[in-house]
């Protein structure tokens, strides 16, 4: 593992899933007291798209490219998708069959711009931070005007 100047923490959630959803991010500045949350949440998606939708977000913020970075994220999905390698086979197949290409899509653009490594922890578990990132996804998904999550409620319309 490289030495890391940012720690992304990362969570969705998703009531019925799928449901209200939302995200949340815990960004922290390694060794300096900086220190950022990010929130937002959608009328309906699912946990998985979350849980994706965090890890962009969070990099998406970073200003300088080929930043050292370390996304934690309790999301087995994400982190298993990129640190197996996976997604890199389903771009080269134009991501057939796969869910969520979309946001995988944008989360390459995005990951290749920066020097990112993956933690994956166990949820629930009293880590701070991400406590912290579940709390701010689940009152995301609670509030008043919810985003429109239009790939997804595009795709769930094909289906009906």
């Amino acid at each position: 593992m490289n030495s890391h100047d940012v720690h992304i923490y990362t969570d969705g959630a998703a009531k019925g899933n799928p449901g209200k959803g939302g995200y949340g991010v815990v960004m922290e500045w390694v060794g300096k007291p900086y220190r950022k949350e990010f929130y937002e949440g959608f009328r309906h998606t699912t946990n998985n798209r979350m849980e994706l939708l965090g890890v962009i977000v969070g990099l998406e913020k970073l200003k300088n490219p080929n930043t050292n970075v370390l996304v934690i994220s309790d999301s087995k999905y994400v982190v298993d998708s990129v640190v197996k390698k996976w997604v890199f086979g389903w771009e080269k197949k134009g991501f057939v069959g796969k869910k969520n290409p979309d946001l995988w899509k944008r989360f390459l653009v995005v990951y290749r711009k920066q020097k990112v490594d993956f933690k994956w922890i166990k949820g629930h578990n009293n880590h701070i931070q991400n406590e912290r990132c579940d709390e701010l996804a689940v009152m995301a998904s609670m509030q008043k005007q919810l985003s429109v999550d239009e790939f997804y409620e595009k795709e769930v319309e094909k289906l009906l």
